[in-house]
């Protein structure tokens, strides 16, 4: 039965030969393309997709030179445009041509214009964002993954724009009687409509680094070239790191890398015209944070990753889409883990990995791939069970096969599928073959099956057992009794000394087979594994007393963060978790900070006020000396990750933890480093920021915002725009609402600002009924894709009467492109409300740490 969302395969294409014309003034374009397609069977019309299109004219020219006219019909609802034809056309090669116009839309999807300001005059370009189902806004097209073609783009422009596709210019000639001219650009390997770029303005490139042949240059808008370099490192680097791997030369004949002011999502895989977010791509070296470049370098090396992963091939249909996700978000790991070995990059994915589980660990959660038929339901898989859950199960099978196998098994995937499409069986076959085991059992368990496994161990009769069971935040009684296959990976002490061991799980309970008793036991040693896991009482209490020296970075992670869930289900008291936190006192890794700190200001988010000021008062006591060993200034030869540890450790000392020592010498700080007089660590720039806008008043509010609107950097930019969500005073909240619609702030961060309005808990109420108010207005401005990551905001307004009053509003108002994302923003919600209950009773006097006994 043909599916309403398909095409039919009755017409399919060839070739492209694609014409445009974009007008920059009035905001529009016209267009003419020639389709080389081929009838498979003999048919009275032709079906493809439109979008938003005026179709002026449509003709087919067959083999012999006929040529008939067509009348076309526009199907609005299934985004279909229909070519009736007044006799059957013949099963063969047919030349179809249309002539249509369009307008650049606001919307940050298909061809659309994205507007800038050079020394106070107003600019315009125009640029493409087609995945998933964009395509069909800019040209009429077969806009399905499967349906490759080669496409050959010819841009008409004004004389003075620069104009960019996905291959090398062929031609460029003038039109001096217009003042235009014509770019004739290479034509593409067969390959998907969703990967056909066109950005068309004022651009300026650094100058280019050839890898194996292929130059990689970084465009970007007049003023911003010198911000580029960066990129063109990590750039050139990745895309030869992953030649290597792959054992396939990149498949494109030139790379560039092109820096959008306007852009809905991180970046766009398009082959060999790569479109970015500026935060994503320019950055100086000099003054941006750690975290702030690695961002720039997991970003780059995830969208070169696709040119193979993606591009050369691609999934069939769109529930294949985490495939290319995942591979792409787990190699751009790889690739700067290559370049920057001392960022110890896989350490820190432990909090990408932990993002996953705290999604998947929901009622509402869905499978990595799971049946999809409408371009709304696509649009919903870009989420972190896509990219978090799917990288990080295909870590643990890579970590279990050994990585040689694991990549051999990738290339002959690769080698196999180039130039055409796969599913996900074929990638599990690929790696079966290389490797002699039964991978696609293992993996399909975890990715056509929601959720994750609660690991238990406990050792009885002097024997290590171990078991597994689901796990859910809320335990309601109705979790489904499913089975997993977990590479179990163990490392335990015995008399003897340390011995591991790798079991794979697939029943409900196994016995580990250890030459003695076990002192003490990791598992998931080496925190690899997606999975929690629970020690019986006796094993924590020797984990902690007795090894916590022993684990990596990676293991107190997980063990921290293991805890912390199974408090919030309501499986381990507050306090117990709490008691917990003071074996880590002496902590120096930033990423297990990074969950300690994030539970504590989940806590701050479900208490009540009243219970604020014996929380900052724990907040001053565990974080205060770790703080203070560092002091606020690097030491010669200090790690970058100590450096971003410091900044950390400092903005929650002076923000939830009122540390008023901290504050007065943040705004000392802050003072001198506007002067220039100090120093300042890049590092810790944004927790002084932080600290002056949670302490500050309309002086600094107004400062913050000229700073963000004359930022020198998209990173200054970020930090001062954001900033301004975190001032307290009642009317300097209302100018930031206002802001989030006012035009001040661009469409695809006014979205994230409400969302940090809505989880600042000293002013959430009065931005969840200013989101109430203007919601109308928000789905018209804002881009489709962004609406759903706003929302997440609503998990902040954790009282029972708000939990209603937002359970009842998004029931009468359904999220475009949401799937199941609100549902599970709802869902975190009721979690959080019923940790308010249960915690009511907690921080009601000044606890210390040592204080801390509470019950659950």
């Amino acid at each position: 039965m043909e599916s309403p969302h398909r095409l039919p395969a009755t017409v399919v294409p060839e070739r492209y030969e694609i014409r445009l014309t974009p007008d920059l003034s009035d905001l529009s374009f016209h267009g003419e393309e020639r389709v080389y397609v081929t009838v498979r069977e003999p048919v009275s019309e032709i079906v493809l997709n439109a979008r938003d299109l005026v179709i002026r004219e449509v003709s087919v020219v067959g083999q012999s030179g006929e040529k008939w006219e067509a009348k076309p019909r526009l199907d609005e609802k299934k985004e279909r445009l229909i070519a009736l034809f007044p006799e059957s056309l013949r099963p063969g090669p047919w030349q179809l041509l249309i002539a249509f116009s369009g307008i650049l839309n606001p919307k940050l999807e298909g061809f659309y214009h994205s507007a800038y300001e050079i020394q106070g005059q107003k600019k315009i370009l125009a640029a493409t964002q087609f995945e998933a189902t964009h395509a069909r806004q800019a040209f009429p097209c077969w806009d399905e993954p499967a349906l490759k073609a080669v496409f050959q783009v010819t841009l008409v422009v004004d004389e003075g724009l620069t104009a960019i596709s996905n291959t090398a210019i062929l031609r460029e000639s003038a039109i001096p009687a217009r003042q235009k001219k014509e770019i004739v650009f290479h034509e593409t390997i067969r390959m998907s409509s969703y990967l056909v770029a066109f950005i068309v303005g004022e651009f300026e490139s650094s100058d280019p680094v050839h890898v194996d042949g292929t130059p990689v240059r970084v465009w970007a808008v007049p003023g911003k070239r010198h911000l580029a370099n960066f990129a063109r490192e990590i750039g050139a680097f990745s895309l030869s790191y992953f030649a290597r791997y792959y054992d396939l030369p990149y498949p494109g004949d030139k790379l560039d890398l092109i820096a959008i002011p306007d852009f809905a999502s991180g970046a766009m895989e398009n082959l060999g015209a790569i479109t970015f977010r500026e935060t994503a791509l320019l950055v100086d070296d000099e003054s941006a944070t750690h975290a702030e470049r690695e961002r720039v370098a997991d970003v780059v090396s995830h969208e070169n990753a696709h040119m193979w992963f993606g591009d050369l091939v691609t999934m069939r249909w769109w529930n294949g889409l985490w495939l290319n996700e995942a591979f792409a978000t787990f190699m751009e790991i790889m690739s700067v883990d290559a370049w920057k070995p001392a960022w110890r990059r896989w350490e820190s994915f432990s909090l990408s990995r932990a993002a996953a589980t705290l999604v998947d660990g929901l009622k509402s959660t869905r499978p990595v791939e799971y049946a999809v038929e409408k371009p709304e339901e696509a649009a919903a898989m870009f989420d972190v069970l896509t990219y978090e859950k799917g990288a990080s199960v295909l870590r643990m099978l890579e970590q279990y096969l050994g990585p040689e196998i694991f990549r051999d098994g990738i290339r002959l995937y690769l080698r196999k599928h180039q130039y055409g499409n796969a599913e996900t069986t074929d990638l599990w076959d690929a790696i079966e073959e290389s490797s002699g085991q039964p991978v696609r059992a293992l993996m399909d368990s975890w990715i056509f099956q929601a959720g994750y496994p609660l690991v238990t161990a406990r050792v009885e009769k002097e024997s290590l057992y171990v078991s597994q069971q689901i796990f859910r935040y809320l335990q309601d009684g109705d979790a489904p009794d499913r089975l997993w296959h977990i590479p179990v990976q163990i490392r335990a002490r015995t008399r003897s000394g340390l011995e591991s061991r790798t079991l794979l799980l697939t029943e409900k309970e196994a016995r580990v087979d250890l030459s003695e008793p076990p002192g003490w036991v990791v598992v998931n040693a080496g925190g690899h594994g997606f999975y929690r896991v629970r020690y019986a009482p006796d094993l924590l209490r020797r984990l902690l007393s007795e090894a916590v020296d022993d684990l990596s970075a990676a293991e107190k992670f997980h063990l921290i963060n293991d805890v912390w869930a199974t408090t919030l289900a309501g499986l381990v008291p507050l306090g117990e978790y709490l008691d917990l936190l003071t074996a880590f006192r002496n902590e120096t890794d930033r990423n297990v900070w990074s969950a300690i700190i994030g539970s504590l200001h989940y806590l701050q988010r479900v208490m009540e006020p009243a219970q604020w000021p014996a929380l900052q008062s724990l907040v001053r006591e565990l974080v205060g000396p770790a703080a203070a060993r560092l002091g606020w200034n690097p030491r010669e030869g200090e790690p970058e990750r100590t450096r971003q540890l410091r900044g950390e450790l400092f903005a929650v000392l002076g923000t939830l933890g009122e540390d008023r020592t901290v504050q007065a010498e943040a705004r000392r700080l802050y003072e001198n480093y506007k002067r220039g007089t100090t120093s300042v660590d890049q590092n810790v720039i944004p927790a002084l920021i932080a600290i002056v806008a949670h302490t500050g008043g309309a002086r600094e509010y107004q400062e913050f915002f000229g700073n963000f609107k004359n930022a020198r950097t998209p990173q200054e930019e970020q930090r001062y725009l954001f900033a301004l969500a975190d001032f307290r005073p009642p009317d300097l909240k209302e100018r930031t609402l206002a802001l989030a619609l006012n035009g001040n702030v661009r469409s695809q961060n006014a979205p994230y600002l409400m969302r940090a309005l809505l989880w600042n808990p000293e002013g959430r109420e009065r931005a969840w009924r200013f989101m109430k108010e203007h919601w109308e207005e928000m789905l018209q401005r804002y881009p489709d894709n962004s609406i759903a990551r706003m929302c997440e905001g609503i998990t902040a307004l954790a009282t029972p009467q708000l939990e209603a009053d937002v359970s009842n509003f998004f029931a009468s108002h359904p999220v475009k492109q949401a799937g199941k994302i609100i549902e599970q923003h709802l869902e975190k919600l009721r979690i959080a409300v019923a940790c308010k209950v249960r915690w009511r009773d907690a921080f009601t006097t000044d606890h210390t740490m040592s204080q801390t006994r509470m019950s659950g």
